[in-house]
Protein backbone atom coordinates (compact mmCIF):
# COMPACT_ATOMS: atom_id res chain seq x y z
CA UNK A 1 0.00 0.00 0.00
CA UNK A 2 1.24 3.24 -1.17
CA UNK A 3 -0.15 6.20 1.40
CA UNK A 4 -0.09 10.40 0.93
CA UNK A 5 -0.61 12.50 3.15
CA UNK A 6 -2.22 15.97 1.96
CA UNK A 7 -2.50 19.04 4.11
CA UNK A 8 -4.60 21.81 2.96
CA UNK A 9 -4.28 25.46 5.53
CA UNK A 10 -7.00 27.91 5.07
CA UNK A 11 -7.39 30.63 7.74
CA UNK A 12 -10.25 29.62 9.27
CA UNK A 13 -10.10 25.92 7.98
CA UNK A 14 -7.00 23.48 8.25
CA UNK A 15 -8.07 20.19 6.07
CA UNK A 16 -5.36 16.83 6.13
CA UNK A 17 -6.66 14.18 3.46
CA UNK A 18 -5.24 10.44 3.52
CA UNK A 19 -4.68 8.58 0.82
CA UNK A 20 -4.33 4.95 0.34
CA UNK A 21 -3.05 3.52 -3.50
CA UNK A 22 -4.79 7.09 -4.83
CA UNK A 23 -8.40 6.49 -2.72
CA UNK A 24 -9.43 9.13 0.39
CA UNK A 25 -9.66 6.60 2.93
CA UNK A 26 -9.73 9.54 6.00
CA UNK A 27 -10.57 13.42 5.72
CA UNK A 28 -9.55 15.23 8.93
CA UNK A 29 -11.20 18.96 9.23
CA UNK A 30 -10.07 21.54 12.04
CA UNK A 31 -12.46 24.57 12.75
CA UNK A 32 -10.89 26.55 15.73
CA UNK A 33 -9.54 25.19 18.73
CA UNK A 34 -10.17 20.79 19.18
CA UNK A 35 -11.80 19.59 22.04
CA UNK A 36 -11.14 15.84 22.28
CA UNK A 37 -7.75 14.61 24.56
CA UNK A 38 -7.67 18.29 26.30
CA UNK A 39 -7.18 17.77 29.86
CA UNK A 40 -9.57 19.98 31.93
CA UNK A 41 -9.76 20.44 36.18
CA UNK A 42 -13.60 19.90 36.57
CA UNK A 43 -15.50 20.28 39.14
CA UNK A 44 -19.41 17.79 39.40
CA UNK A 45 -22.12 19.48 38.97
CA UNK A 46 -24.19 16.79 39.21
CA UNK A 47 -24.44 13.03 40.39
CA UNK A 48 -27.28 11.11 38.48
CA UNK A 49 -27.75 7.48 39.87
CA UNK A 50 -30.50 5.98 37.73
CA UNK A 51 -27.87 6.76 34.85
CA UNK A 52 -25.05 5.98 36.69
CA UNK A 53 -23.43 8.87 35.56
CA UNK A 54 -22.28 12.30 36.85
CA UNK A 55 -22.50 15.43 34.84
CA UNK A 56 -19.30 17.43 35.25
CA UNK A 57 -18.59 21.93 34.92
CA UNK A 58 -14.90 21.81 32.78
CA UNK A 59 -15.99 25.39 31.51
CA UNK A 60 -17.45 24.78 28.32
CA UNK A 61 -21.43 25.49 27.17
CA UNK A 62 -22.38 22.09 28.25
CA UNK A 63 -21.32 19.96 31.18
CA UNK A 64 -19.28 17.28 29.90
CA UNK A 65 -20.95 13.15 30.61
CA UNK A 66 -18.67 10.87 32.63
CA UNK A 67 -20.28 7.73 33.22
CA UNK A 68 -19.15 5.14 35.91
CA UNK A 69 -17.35 2.28 33.88
CA UNK A 70 -14.49 5.98 33.20
CA UNK A 71 -14.11 6.32 36.73
CA UNK A 72 -10.88 5.27 37.66
CA UNK A 73 -8.35 6.13 40.67
CA UNK A 74 -6.20 8.87 40.15
CA UNK A 75 -3.67 11.55 41.73
CA UNK A 76 -4.90 15.36 41.57
CA UNK A 77 -2.40 18.29 41.74
CA UNK A 78 0.66 16.40 43.20
CA UNK A 79 -1.98 15.31 46.24
CA UNK A 80 -2.34 11.90 47.90
CA UNK A 81 -6.11 11.22 47.98
CA UNK A 82 -7.71 8.53 48.45
CA UNK A 83 -6.20 5.34 46.13
CA UNK A 84 -9.83 4.51 44.26
CA UNK A 85 -13.26 6.56 44.09
CA UNK A 86 -14.41 3.27 45.32
CA UNK A 87 -16.38 0.21 44.01
CA UNK A 88 -20.00 0.89 44.69
CA UNK A 89 -22.89 3.34 43.35
CA UNK A 90 -21.77 6.46 41.48
CA UNK A 91 -23.38 7.88 44.13
CA UNK A 92 -20.89 6.91 46.61
CA UNK A 93 -17.67 7.57 44.55
CA UNK A 94 -18.42 11.20 43.52
CA UNK A 95 -20.59 14.02 45.19
CA UNK A 96 -21.30 17.14 43.68
CA UNK A 97 -18.77 20.51 44.38
CA UNK A 98 -16.16 17.73 44.20
CA UNK A 99 -12.85 18.58 41.83
CA UNK A 100 -11.92 16.02 39.54
CA UNK A 101 -9.05 15.58 36.26
CA UNK A 102 -11.06 14.35 33.42
CA UNK A 103 -9.76 14.38 30.02
CA UNK A 104 -12.15 14.40 26.60
CA UNK A 105 -13.08 11.49 25.07
CA UNK A 106 -15.59 12.50 22.94
CA UNK A 107 -16.19 15.99 21.04
CA UNK A 108 -19.86 17.84 21.93
CA UNK A 109 -22.17 16.47 19.28
CA UNK A 110 -25.49 18.16 18.61
CA UNK A 111 -27.51 18.37 21.64
CA UNK A 112 -24.69 16.15 23.72
CA UNK A 113 -22.10 17.38 25.80
CA UNK A 114 -18.38 16.35 25.59
CA UNK A 115 -17.64 13.02 27.09
CA UNK A 116 -14.64 12.61 29.21
CA UNK A 117 -13.16 10.48 31.27
CA UNK A 118 -10.50 9.79 34.28
CA UNK A 119 -8.60 7.74 32.51
CA UNK A 120 -5.54 9.59 31.24
CA UNK A 121 -3.76 8.85 28.07
CA UNK A 122 -0.64 11.00 26.75
CA UNK A 123 0.10 9.73 23.47
CA UNK A 124 3.76 10.68 21.90
CA UNK A 125 5.12 8.94 18.55
CA UNK A 126 6.55 5.88 20.08
CA UNK A 127 4.35 5.07 23.04
CA UNK A 128 1.02 6.46 25.14
CA UNK A 129 1.49 7.37 28.84
CA UNK A 130 -1.81 6.44 31.03
CA UNK A 131 -0.29 7.84 34.62
CA UNK A 132 -3.69 6.73 35.90
CA UNK A 133 -3.52 3.10 35.69
CA UNK A 134 -0.72 0.43 36.01
CA UNK A 135 -1.14 -1.68 32.51
CA UNK A 136 1.25 -2.72 29.43
CA UNK A 137 -0.34 -2.63 26.43
CA UNK A 138 1.06 -3.19 22.23
CA UNK A 139 -1.30 -2.05 19.28
CA UNK A 140 -3.05 -4.78 18.02
CA UNK A 141 -1.75 -3.76 14.41
CA UNK A 142 1.80 -5.00 15.27
CA UNK A 143 1.09 -8.41 14.25
CA UNK A 144 4.59 -10.38 14.55
CA UNK A 145 4.70 -12.12 18.22
CA UNK A 146 8.43 -12.23 18.83
CA UNK A 147 8.38 -8.30 17.97
CA UNK A 148 5.08 -7.54 19.98
CA UNK A 149 6.63 -9.41 22.79
CA UNK A 150 10.11 -7.64 22.64
CA UNK A 151 8.18 -4.63 22.43
CA UNK A 152 6.19 -5.42 26.01
CA UNK A 153 9.30 -6.38 27.40
CA UNK A 154 10.94 -2.80 26.92
CA UNK A 155 7.74 -1.10 27.58
CA UNK A 156 7.98 -2.21 31.11
CA UNK A 157 11.43 -2.08 31.49
CA UNK A 158 11.21 2.02 30.86
CA UNK A 159 7.58 3.20 32.14
CA UNK A 160 7.50 4.58 35.53
CA UNK A 161 6.51 3.05 38.21
CA UNK A 162 2.79 2.55 38.95
CA UNK A 163 1.92 4.01 35.59
CA UNK A 164 0.33 2.59 32.31
CA UNK A 165 2.26 2.46 28.79
CA UNK A 166 0.64 1.37 25.51
CA UNK A 167 3.16 0.69 22.99
CA UNK A 168 2.05 2.15 19.58
CA UNK A 169 2.13 0.62 15.45
CA UNK A 170 4.82 3.30 15.01
CA UNK A 171 7.28 1.68 17.57
CA UNK A 172 7.63 -1.74 16.10
CA UNK A 173 11.81 -1.82 15.30
CA UNK A 174 12.19 1.10 17.62
CA UNK A 175 15.18 1.24 20.51
CA UNK A 176 15.19 1.34 24.08
CA UNK A 177 16.18 4.69 23.79
CA UNK A 178 13.60 5.75 21.16
CA UNK A 179 11.06 4.44 24.00
CA UNK A 180 12.87 5.96 26.90
CA UNK A 181 12.80 9.19 24.64
CA UNK A 182 8.99 9.34 24.77
CA UNK A 183 8.43 8.35 28.35
CA UNK A 184 10.56 11.57 29.81
CA UNK A 185 8.80 13.48 27.22
CA UNK A 186 5.41 12.70 28.29
CA UNK A 187 6.31 12.77 31.86
CA UNK A 188 7.43 16.16 31.88
CA UNK A 189 3.76 17.08 30.13
CA UNK A 190 2.61 15.25 33.29
CA UNK A 191 4.38 17.10 35.55
CA UNK A 192 3.41 20.21 34.05
CA UNK A 193 -0.64 19.25 33.94
CA UNK A 194 -0.51 18.09 38.07
CA UNK A 195 1.53 21.63 38.72
CA UNK A 196 -1.21 23.32 36.70
CA UNK A 197 -3.99 21.28 38.44
CA UNK A 198 -2.18 22.41 41.67
CA UNK A 199 -2.45 26.15 40.81
CA UNK A 200 -5.74 26.29 38.63
CA UNK A 201 -9.56 26.86 40.37
CA UNK A 202 -11.83 24.16 38.61
CA UNK A 203 -13.23 24.78 35.55
CA UNK A 204 -9.93 24.94 34.05
CA UNK A 205 -8.08 23.87 30.70
CA UNK A 206 -4.81 22.58 32.06
CA UNK A 207 -3.48 20.59 29.08
CA UNK A 208 -4.13 20.97 25.41
CA UNK A 209 -4.00 18.17 22.66
CA UNK A 210 -2.02 19.38 19.43
CA UNK A 211 -3.40 21.29 16.60
CA UNK A 212 -4.45 18.84 13.62
CA UNK A 213 -1.01 18.65 11.27
CA UNK A 214 1.24 17.97 13.92
CA UNK A 215 -1.34 15.63 15.79
CA UNK A 216 -1.60 13.71 12.21
CA UNK A 217 2.51 13.58 11.98
CA UNK A 218 2.27 12.13 15.58
CA UNK A 219 -0.97 10.10 14.78
CA UNK A 220 -0.42 9.13 10.96
CA UNK A 221 3.16 9.63 9.89
CA UNK A 222 4.40 6.31 9.81
CA UNK A 223 6.83 4.54 7.63
CA UNK A 224 4.09 3.18 5.08
CA UNK A 225 3.36 6.95 4.20
CA UNK A 226 5.74 7.66 1.06
CA UNK A 227 4.66 11.34 0.91
CA UNK A 228 3.59 14.36 3.76
CA UNK A 229 2.38 17.21 1.02
CA UNK A 230 1.56 20.62 2.44
CA UNK A 231 0.51 23.67 0.78
CA UNK A 232 1.62 26.10 3.97
CA UNK A 233 4.96 27.56 4.40
CA UNK A 234 4.79 27.51 7.78
CA UNK A 235 2.85 24.80 8.83
CA UNK A 236 5.93 22.65 6.86
CA UNK A 237 8.34 24.14 8.81
CA UNK A 238 7.05 23.20 11.85
CA UNK A 239 6.59 19.75 10.63
CA UNK A 240 9.88 19.70 9.68
CA UNK A 241 10.94 20.89 13.56
CA UNK A 242 8.85 18.09 14.55
CA UNK A 243 10.37 15.14 12.70
CA UNK A 244 13.76 16.57 14.13
CA UNK A 245 12.72 15.38 17.90
CA UNK A 246 11.51 11.65 16.82
CA UNK A 247 11.75 10.73 13.37
CA UNK A 248 14.35 12.67 11.09
CA UNK A 249 14.62 9.62 9.16
CA UNK A 250 10.88 10.93 7.67
CA UNK A 251 11.60 14.50 6.88
CA UNK A 252 12.58 13.98 3.47
CA UNK A 253 9.15 12.79 2.70
CA UNK A 254 7.71 16.19 3.80
CA UNK A 255 7.19 18.72 0.92
CA UNK A 256 6.24 22.10 0.43
CA UNK A 257 3.07 22.07 -2.12
CA UNK A 258 4.24 25.42 -4.65
CA UNK A 259 1.68 25.15 -7.34
CA UNK A 260 -0.71 27.94 -8.26
CA UNK A 261 -3.88 25.22 -8.25
CA UNK A 262 -5.39 24.67 -4.72
CA UNK A 263 -4.20 21.60 -3.55
CA UNK A 264 -6.77 19.27 -2.99
CA UNK A 265 -8.30 20.52 -6.64
CA UNK A 266 -4.87 19.69 -8.02
CA UNK A 267 -4.42 16.03 -6.13
CA UNK A 268 -8.23 15.22 -6.82
CA UNK A 269 -9.37 14.85 -3.22
CA UNK A 270 -12.15 18.05 -4.08
CA UNK A 271 -13.79 15.90 -5.48
CA UNK A 272 -13.97 12.78 -3.66
CA UNK A 273 -15.14 14.86 -0.81
CA UNK A 274 -17.80 15.61 -2.73
CA UNK A 275 -17.99 12.17 -3.70
CA UNK A 276 -18.43 11.67 0.44
CA UNK A 277 -21.25 13.67 0.88
CA UNK A 278 -23.61 11.97 -1.61
CA UNK A 279 -26.49 9.53 -0.37
CA UNK A 280 -25.66 7.04 -3.28
CA UNK A 281 -22.14 5.34 -3.73
CA UNK A 282 -21.66 2.94 -7.28
CA UNK A 283 -19.63 0.38 -7.32
CA UNK A 284 -17.47 -0.58 -10.45
CA UNK A 285 -19.79 -3.48 -11.07
CA UNK A 286 -22.82 -1.29 -11.82
CA UNK A 287 -23.96 -2.38 -8.23
CA UNK A 288 -24.20 0.63 -5.64
CA UNK A 289 -24.61 1.20 -1.92
CA UNK A 290 -26.95 3.88 0.15
CA UNK A 291 -26.32 5.54 3.41
CA UNK A 292 -29.07 6.74 5.68
CA UNK A 293 -28.51 8.29 8.46
CA UNK A 294 -31.22 8.43 11.27
CA UNK A 295 -31.17 9.66 15.19
CA UNK A 296 -30.21 6.23 16.24
CA UNK A 297 -28.14 4.86 13.93
CA UNK A 298 -26.77 4.93 10.31
CA UNK A 299 -28.09 2.04 7.87
CA UNK A 300 -26.53 1.72 4.68
CA UNK A 301 -28.07 -0.83 2.02
CA UNK A 302 -26.33 -2.56 -0.55
CA UNK A 303 -27.98 -3.22 -4.05
CA UNK A 304 -26.97 -4.93 -7.61
CA UNK A 305 -28.17 -1.31 -9.35
CA UNK A 306 -26.82 -2.18 -13.31
CA UNK A 307 -24.97 -5.26 -12.78
CA UNK A 308 -26.63 -8.44 -13.98
CA UNK A 309 -23.79 -10.15 -13.71
CA UNK A 310 -22.76 -13.19 -16.09
CA UNK A 311 -23.34 -16.88 -14.93
CA UNK A 312 -26.37 -17.70 -11.55
CA UNK A 313 -28.24 -15.15 -9.54
CA UNK A 314 -26.15 -16.27 -6.41
CA UNK A 315 -22.92 -15.56 -8.10
CA UNK A 316 -23.88 -12.20 -8.74
CA UNK A 317 -25.55 -11.32 -5.50
CA UNK A 318 -21.97 -12.69 -4.11
CA UNK A 319 -19.78 -10.64 -6.25
CA UNK A 320 -21.72 -7.47 -5.38
CA UNK A 321 -21.68 -8.29 -1.48
CA UNK A 322 -17.93 -8.57 -1.83
CA UNK A 323 -17.54 -5.52 -3.52
CA UNK A 324 -19.79 -3.73 -1.10
CA UNK A 325 -17.55 -4.59 1.82
CA UNK A 326 -14.90 -2.52 0.98
CA UNK A 327 -16.39 0.88 -0.20
CA UNK A 328 -18.36 0.50 3.14
CA UNK A 329 -15.50 0.39 5.11
CA UNK A 330 -14.15 3.27 3.46
CA UNK A 331 -17.07 5.11 3.68
CA UNK A 332 -17.24 4.49 7.21
CA UNK A 333 -13.70 5.18 7.94
CA UNK A 334 -14.21 8.58 5.17
CA UNK A 335 -16.78 9.92 6.80
CA UNK A 336 -15.84 9.06 10.57
CA UNK A 337 -19.52 7.42 11.16
CA UNK A 338 -19.80 5.98 14.79
CA UNK A 339 -22.17 4.81 17.20
CA UNK A 340 -24.88 1.94 15.83
CA UNK A 341 -24.09 0.63 11.84
CA UNK A 342 -26.52 -1.46 10.15
CA UNK A 343 -25.51 -3.02 7.21
CA UNK A 344 -27.94 -4.76 4.86
CA UNK A 345 -26.40 -6.27 2.33
CA UNK A 346 -28.09 -8.85 -0.38
CA UNK A 347 -30.05 -11.46 0.77
CA UNK A 348 -27.76 -15.04 0.44
CA UNK A 349 -29.03 -18.35 0.71
CA UNK A 350 -25.07 -19.93 0.76
CA UNK A 351 -23.75 -20.06 3.51
CA UNK A 352 -20.53 -20.33 2.69
CA UNK A 353 -21.19 -16.85 0.70
CA UNK A 354 -22.03 -15.51 4.01
CA UNK A 355 -18.56 -16.45 5.89
CA UNK A 356 -16.50 -15.26 2.89
CA UNK A 357 -18.33 -12.12 2.88
CA UNK A 358 -18.02 -11.55 6.68
CA UNK A 359 -14.41 -12.22 6.80
CA UNK A 360 -14.00 -9.93 4.79
CA UNK A 361 -15.94 -7.33 6.54
CA UNK A 362 -13.85 -8.25 9.11
CA UNK A 363 -10.58 -8.51 7.23
CA UNK A 364 -11.18 -4.16 5.58
CA UNK A 365 -12.16 -3.16 9.61
CA UNK A 366 -8.74 -3.80 10.63
CA UNK A 367 -7.41 -1.17 9.28
CA UNK A 368 -9.63 1.02 10.57
CA UNK A 369 -8.03 3.24 13.32
CA UNK A 370 -11.21 3.54 15.83
CA UNK A 371 -12.33 0.46 17.51
CA UNK A 372 -14.89 -1.57 15.35
CA UNK A 373 -16.99 -3.98 16.38
CA UNK A 374 -19.28 -6.66 13.80
CA UNK A 375 -21.90 -8.85 14.82
CA UNK A 376 -23.14 -11.60 12.91
CA UNK A 377 -23.89 -11.69 9.34
CA UNK A 378 -27.58 -13.27 9.59
CA UNK A 379 -29.65 -15.11 7.01
CA UNK A 380 -31.41 -12.23 6.06
CA UNK A 381 -28.00 -10.21 5.40
CA UNK A 382 -28.02 -7.69 7.66
CA UNK A 383 -24.88 -6.68 9.68
CA UNK A 384 -24.84 -4.95 13.24
CA UNK A 385 -21.50 -2.82 13.33
CA UNK A 386 -20.76 -0.49 16.23
CA UNK A 387 -17.64 2.22 16.09
CA UNK A 388 -16.14 4.15 18.18
CA UNK A 389 -15.99 8.32 17.02
CA UNK A 390 -13.81 10.84 19.12
CA UNK A 391 -14.61 13.75 16.87
CA UNK A 392 -17.91 15.41 14.44
CA UNK A 393 -18.37 13.02 11.68
CA UNK A 394 -17.53 14.68 7.97
CA UNK A 395 -22.17 15.18 7.91
CA UNK A 396 -21.69 17.34 10.84
CA UNK A 397 -18.96 19.13 10.10
CA UNK A 398 -19.26 20.34 6.16
CA UNK A 399 -23.44 20.40 6.67
CA UNK A 400 -26.56 21.64 8.57
CA UNK A 401 -29.99 20.27 8.94
CA UNK A 402 -32.11 21.87 6.41
CA UNK A 403 -34.18 24.78 7.96
CA UNK A 404 -37.24 23.55 5.91
CA UNK A 405 -37.65 20.12 6.52
CA UNK A 406 -35.16 20.12 9.52
CA UNK A 407 -33.79 17.00 8.38
CA UNK A 408 -36.07 15.05 7.01
CA UNK A 409 -35.05 14.86 3.89
CA UNK A 410 -38.73 15.58 2.57
CA UNK A 411 -41.07 18.25 1.75
CA UNK A 412 -44.40 18.33 1.01
CA UNK A 413 -45.72 17.00 -2.45
CA UNK A 414 -46.60 18.96 -5.66
CA UNK A 415 -50.21 18.25 -5.41
CA UNK A 416 -50.52 18.15 -1.66
CA UNK A 417 -49.59 21.39 -1.78
CA UNK A 418 -51.96 22.57 -5.02
CA UNK A 419 -54.73 21.21 -2.79
CA UNK A 420 -53.72 22.91 -0.17
CA UNK A 421 -53.58 26.50 -1.98
CA UNK A 422 -57.44 25.66 -3.56
CA UNK A 423 -58.60 25.13 0.43
CA UNK A 424 -56.55 28.72 1.78
CA UNK A 425 -57.20 30.58 -1.61
CA UNK A 426 -60.87 30.44 -0.45
CA UNK A 427 -60.37 31.61 2.91
CA UNK A 428 -58.42 34.10 1.84
CA UNK A 429 -61.26 35.59 -0.89
CA UNK A 430 -63.83 35.46 2.20
CA UNK A 431 -61.47 37.33 4.87
CA UNK A 432 -59.99 39.65 1.82
CA UNK A 433 -60.51 43.73 2.20
CA UNK A 434 -59.53 44.64 -1.22
CA UNK A 435 -61.16 44.17 -4.32
CA UNK A 436 -58.55 41.68 -5.85
CA UNK A 437 -55.60 38.90 -4.44
CA UNK A 438 -52.92 37.78 -5.83
CA UNK A 439 -51.20 34.57 -4.87
CA UNK A 440 -47.29 33.69 -5.63
CA UNK A 441 -46.76 29.76 -5.66
CA UNK A 442 -43.88 27.46 -6.69
CA UNK A 443 -43.85 26.82 -10.78
CA UNK A 444 -44.56 23.59 -10.42
CA UNK A 445 -47.71 24.26 -7.99
CA UNK A 446 -48.61 26.69 -9.78
CA UNK A 447 -48.72 24.18 -12.95
CA UNK A 448 -51.02 21.62 -11.07
CA UNK A 449 -53.08 24.25 -10.18
CA UNK A 450 -53.45 25.11 -13.79
CA UNK A 451 -54.31 21.00 -14.94
CA UNK A 452 -57.97 21.65 -14.91
CA UNK A 453 -57.66 25.14 -16.53
CA UNK A 454 -59.45 28.48 -14.74
CA UNK A 455 -62.93 27.23 -14.06
CA UNK A 456 -62.30 27.03 -10.37
CA UNK A 457 -60.79 30.45 -10.03
CA UNK A 458 -63.81 31.53 -11.94
CA UNK A 459 -66.55 30.23 -9.64
CA UNK A 460 -64.72 31.83 -6.82
CA UNK A 461 -64.29 35.28 -8.23
CA UNK A 462 -68.13 34.69 -8.47
CA UNK A 463 -69.00 33.62 -4.96
CA UNK A 464 -66.62 36.08 -3.79
CA UNK A 465 -66.47 39.02 -6.15
CA UNK A 466 -62.88 39.31 -5.84
CA UNK A 467 -60.65 38.97 -8.61
CA UNK A 468 -57.77 36.22 -7.96
CA UNK A 469 -55.06 35.55 -10.13
CA UNK A 470 -52.32 32.77 -9.28
CA UNK A 471 -48.76 33.40 -10.39
CA UNK A 472 -45.52 31.01 -10.62
CA UNK A 473 -42.79 32.76 -8.82
CA UNK A 474 -39.09 31.29 -9.56
CA UNK A 475 -37.34 30.79 -6.53
CA UNK A 476 -40.03 30.54 -3.99
CA UNK A 477 -39.71 27.11 -1.34
CA UNK A 478 -42.15 24.92 -2.50
CA UNK A 479 -43.95 24.74 0.88
CA UNK A 480 -44.80 28.54 0.87
CA UNK A 481 -47.30 30.69 0.18
CA UNK A 482 -47.38 34.77 -0.73
CA UNK A 483 -50.88 36.17 -0.44
CA UNK A 484 -50.89 40.22 -1.61
CA UNK A 485 -54.47 42.08 -1.44
CA UNK A 486 -55.17 45.00 -3.94
CA UNK A 487 -57.22 47.51 -5.48
CA UNK A 488 -56.81 45.88 -8.95
CA UNK A 489 -54.87 42.65 -10.57
CA UNK A 490 -52.56 44.74 -12.59
CA UNK A 491 -51.43 47.29 -9.89
CA UNK A 492 -50.19 43.68 -7.73
CA UNK A 493 -48.37 42.26 -10.95
CA UNK A 494 -46.64 45.46 -11.10
CA UNK A 495 -45.55 45.91 -7.72
CA UNK A 496 -42.43 44.57 -6.69
CA UNK A 497 -42.97 40.87 -4.68
CA UNK A 498 -41.88 42.40 -0.78
CA UNK A 499 -40.96 39.77 1.75
CA UNK A 500 -42.42 41.35 5.02
CA UNK A 501 -45.75 40.58 6.40
CA UNK A 502 -48.42 43.39 6.83
CA UNK A 503 -51.69 44.73 6.26
CA UNK A 504 -52.19 43.22 2.48
CA UNK A 505 -49.09 41.04 2.53
CA UNK A 506 -49.67 37.38 4.14
CA UNK A 507 -47.13 34.47 3.64
CA UNK A 508 -48.12 30.87 4.86
CA UNK A 509 -45.58 28.38 5.72
CA UNK A 510 -46.69 24.71 5.51
CA UNK A 511 -43.32 23.55 7.01
CA UNK A 512 -42.11 22.06 10.61
CA UNK A 513 -43.75 24.18 12.75
CA UNK A 514 -42.23 26.94 14.50
CA UNK A 515 -42.87 27.57 18.27
CA UNK A 516 -42.56 30.98 19.39
CA UNK A 517 -43.65 32.53 22.87
CA UNK A 518 -46.02 35.62 23.03
CA UNK A 519 -45.31 38.20 25.45
CA UNK A 520 -46.69 41.48 26.10
CA UNK A 521 -44.87 43.53 23.01
CA UNK A 522 -46.08 40.53 20.62
CA UNK A 523 -49.38 41.24 21.94
CA UNK A 524 -49.23 45.08 21.06
CA UNK A 525 -47.80 44.01 17.53
CA UNK A 526 -50.87 41.19 17.54
CA UNK A 527 -53.59 43.65 17.95
CA UNK A 528 -52.19 45.67 15.66
CA UNK A 529 -52.30 43.99 12.98
CA UNK A 530 -55.77 43.17 13.95
CA UNK A 531 -57.01 46.68 14.18
CA UNK A 532 -55.58 47.01 10.82
CA UNK A 533 -58.18 44.37 9.31
CA UNK A 534 -58.40 40.77 10.57
CA UNK A 535 -60.10 39.82 13.75
CA UNK A 536 -59.10 37.34 16.26
CA UNK A 537 -61.19 34.58 14.37
CA UNK A 538 -58.71 34.84 11.26
CA UNK A 539 -55.58 35.00 13.67
CA UNK A 540 -57.01 31.94 15.93
CA UNK A 541 -57.75 29.93 12.05
CA UNK A 542 -54.05 30.94 10.84
CA UNK A 543 -52.53 29.78 13.54
CA UNK A 544 -54.02 26.80 13.90
CA UNK A 545 -53.42 26.26 10.06
CA UNK A 546 -49.61 26.88 10.20
CA UNK A 547 -48.84 25.31 13.75
CA UNK A 548 -47.44 29.10 15.21
CA UNK A 549 -48.41 30.87 18.62
CA UNK A 550 -47.71 33.92 16.45
CA UNK A 551 -48.27 35.50 12.94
Amino acid sequence: MAKEIIANVEPSETRVAVLDDGKLINLFIEHGEPLAGNIYKGRVANVLPGMEAAFVDIGLERNAFLHVGDIRSQRLAGEEVEESFGRGAIAERLRAGQEILVQVTKEPMGSKGARVTTYVALPAYYLVLMPTVNYVGVSRRIENEQERRRLRQLADRVRPKGMGVIVRTAAEGATEKELADDIQFLLQIWNRVEERSRASKAPALVYQDLRLIRRVVRDQFTDDVRQFLIDSPEEFRRVQDLLNSFASKLKSRVQLYREADPIFEHTGVEKEIEKALHRKIWLKSGGYIVIDRTEALTVIDVNTGKFVGKTDLATTIFRTNMEAVGEIVRQITLRDIGGIILADFIDMENEGHRKQVLAALHEAARRDRSKFHIIDLTALGLVEITRKRVHQDLEEVMRMPCPYCEGRGRVLSVETMGLRVRREVRKALANARESAVLVDVHPDVAAFLSREGEGWIRQLEQQTGRRLRIRAREGMHIERVRVVEGASLDALERAPAREERGEHVHWLDYGPPEVVTVGEEDEEQELALTSAGRSRQWMTKLRRLLGRTQV
